[in-house]
């Protein structure tokens, strides 16, 4: 796992002291080391966490079976991330003919590109962010993982291409201008997070989950390589129950121990104390069980002093059960308000829960501890039907066709949410009834995105006047969703929404590499989530029982206790962290009036009203709307005083730092310090 970074120009040789500046923004992702390569149109710089071939898989990276005449290498990447599947590829490159120099995954990437070009994507088993340069045909290439696990924007400035892991890296370049973007903005606060290409910064784009980017004599080209996809409803070919649970198990397994084996550095696993990190720690252990592995696993765990949110009952009796080396973290209200500033510069968007906070300290825990690698369960609830909208996705389905049966279902949904829409039937039936339309793809979604669209209420006339943030995603709905499940749909939009730019983001990669610790995703491995893609929605929520398949695959290795617990989504105190234990003062800077002028994003009454209602109840009695609205309000200004209006950072890159110039024909180490003299 590492951070990258590079600049493609049309106008002059790249200045070295920029990629540096890049490079800089960057060392938290890759502190074991940096690079570059620079030519006469491209630099590519790379920071490294080192993981897979530790000693030989230094970056930017080329190979000897590409040279020109003149002996220069000609296909050149930078690359974040890991392709688990690359020992397999490498067989099948060789068998073609290609050498190899490393035992590395890059190395691999290399060689495909040039025996598959673009092709490669689709055979690559992994997470990944990556800039081929292509001197052959004078092209830039950036792709992405099909989930979005591993980040990469871009921009263009001054006459050039910038691209980075983070965008803070791309305002190391003083020609890239620091401002919000309102229609991404909107999105954040609709949505969760602006969707790709989208971003909650002006002029500056990511590139989209399952897509590649070619720039090529200032034409820019879009290709998506992956989607999600589902059968038509009724006409799924893999109906046997018993069946599916043995496929799922059989990938599944699969892909956690692929995940687990495959690095040269010690693998931890996370705990939540539910189902899915059970079950990847528990495949795991029993892996290691079976090959006589001596040395103990490890797991981690996020504890809440708060009861309500704490889950380490249920975490501990996993770890017991498993026999592992046990560490957690109790984080309490004070710590989250502490540590919230630095969540969201590592975010680099506006957070409308304080839920990553506890995440940052989790994986600082794990860095604390000696590991760089993490296996977690992040994904089981948007492949395997998980989460309470893809239930109420069945429910507003059936409540147009049997209204009262739908009804009675309502009793099943939120058996952890103290005041739950069934103990109150009339606004129940407000809630599940209002804005249906059989047409409507995105029915699952709509009561969500309207609660969360009354946060825009606190917006600036000026920047309220968008709307409309969630009908660009409607409109990007294939042709076939009309024909897909009702789950299935609602799987769909959370896979494009949520999924990529909140939990994988937000929660997942910021919060982990701010500690620089990579995190390995099992349930997001392409073989599983095409199979659960296959499979009935009614196989994976039975009923009203969510990732029922799952728990049936693997009843043996798990709990009943947990197998069969209510379900209990992560949570975190939001308003409480900042009010009930004494105020900290960054939260007074970042609210007072000439902070608010500054940013020119909310009302600075509406503002001044919210702070009074939580400090007149220490954030305890605030609603969930009022929750999300201050979290949403600090996690703004915080980041334009964070990342729009701080200065760019001075870091130096991480050493060793190894360059790769052809223009002054430099090859090899040298000081960080140093900036070799421009040409």
């Amino acid at each position: 796992m590492c951070g990258i970074c590079g600049v493609l120009s049309s106008t002059e040789v790249p200045d070295p002291a920029l990629i540096r500046r890049m490079l800089g923004a960057l060392t938290h992702r890759g502190p074991d080391g940096s690079g570059y390569y620079r030519d006469e149109r491209v630099a590519l710089g790379h920071t490294r966490l080192a993981i897979v071939d530790t000693v030989g898989g230094t970056q930017p990276m080329s190979s000897r079976s590409c040279r020109s005449s003149a002996g220069h290498e000609q296909v050149w990447v930078t690359f974040n991330g890991e392709i688990y599947n690359h020992v397999e590829l490498a067989a099948q490159l060789r068998s073609r003919g290609h050498v190899f120099d490393t035992r590395s995954d890059t190395e691999v990437i290399v060689h495909a590109w040039e025996e598959w070009g673009p092709g490669s994507f689709e055979r690559f088993n992994g997470q990944w962010a990556l800039a081929i340069w292509d001197r052959r045909t004078g092209s830039l290439v950036l792709s992405r993982d099909p989930f979005g696990v591993r980040p990469l924007f871009y921009t263009r400035a001054g006459g050039q291409l910038l691209f980075a892991s983070e965008v803070k890296a791309l305002y190391a370049s003083p020609d890239v201008p620091r401002e919000l973007d309102p229609a991404g903005l909107a999105q954040a606060l609709t949505l969760w997070s602006a969707v790709a290409p989208r971003t909650v910064f002006r002029d500056v784009a990511q590139v989209p989950p399952g897509s590649y980017l070619s720039f090529r004599d200032g034409v820019e080209v879009e290709r998506r390589y992956w989607a999600p996809s589902f059968p038509p409803a009724g006409a799924e070919e893999l109906t046997d129950l018993e069946a599916n649970a043995e496929a799922l198990r059989t990938a599944l397994t699969a892909a956690t121990r692929l995940r687990f084996e495959r690095s040269d550095v010690p693998v931890a696993a996370y705990l939540s104390g539910g189902i899915d990190s059970a079950v990847t720690a528990a495949t795991i252990a029993a892996g290691r069980a079976m090959s006589g592995a001596s040395a103990p696993l490890h797991t981690f765990s996020l504890r809440f002093a708060e009861a309500e949110f704490d889950e380490g009952g249920f975490q501990a009796l996993m770890a017991e059960r498993l026999g592992t080396v046990h560490h957690d973290v109790v984080v309490g209200e004070r710590d989250i308000a502490e540590v919230f500033p630095q969540v969201v510069r590592h975010a680099e968007t506006p957070l409308l829960r304080t839920a990553p906070a506890p995440m940052f300290l989790l994986s600082r825990l794990v860095r604390e501890a000696g590991f760089k690698v993490v296996v977690t369960g992040e994904g089981a609830d948007e492949v395997l039907g998980g989460y309470d909208i893809f239930r109420e996705a069945k429910i507003r389905d059936l409540w147009l066709r049997d209204p009262s049966a739908a009804e009675a279902a309502v009793g099943q949904l939120y058996p952890w949410m103290h005041r739950s829409p069934n103990q109150a039937p009339a606004f129940a039936r407000h809630f599940f009834s209002r804005n249906l339309a059989a047409d409507d793809l995105a029915m699952s979604h709509r009561p969500r995105w309207d609660s969360t669209a009354v946060l825009t209420s606190m917006l600036r006339p000026e920047l309220r006047s968008l709307g409309g943030a969630a009908e660009g995603v409607v409109a990007a709905m294939p042709a076939a969703a009309a024909s897909w499940d009702p789950v299935a749909r609602a799987q769909w939009l959370e896979m494009t929404t949520l999924l990529p730019g909140y939990i994988l983001a937000s929660q997942g990669d910021r919060m982990l590499m701010g500690n620089s610790v990579e995190g390995r995703f099992p349930f997001l491995d392409p073989h599983v989530a095409e199979l659960a893609g296959r499979i009935p929605a009614e196989h994976k929520i039975w009923g009203m029982d969510e990732k029922h398949l799952l728990k049936r695959a693997f009843a043996d290795l798990v709990p009943d206790q947990i197998l069969h617990r209510p379900k209990q989504p992560y949570r975190a105190p939001d308003a409480a962290s900042f009010f009930a234990g004494g105020t900290p003062d960054w939260v007074f800077d970042v609210t007072s009036s000439t902070a608010l002028e500054a940013a020119g994003v909310f009302r600075p009454e509406l503002v001044q009203r919210l702070l009074e209602k939580a400090a007149r109840t220490g954030g305890r009695g605030l609603g969930n709307t009022d929750n999300m609205r201050l979290v949403a309000v600090l996690s703004t200004q915080l980041l334009h005083s964070e990342l729009l209006t701080a200065s760019t950072s001075s870091a130096a890159p991480p050493v060793p730092l190894t360059v790769f110039d052809p223009t002054l024909e430099t090859t090899g180490l040298e000081p960080a310090g140093r900036t070799p003299a421009q040409p």
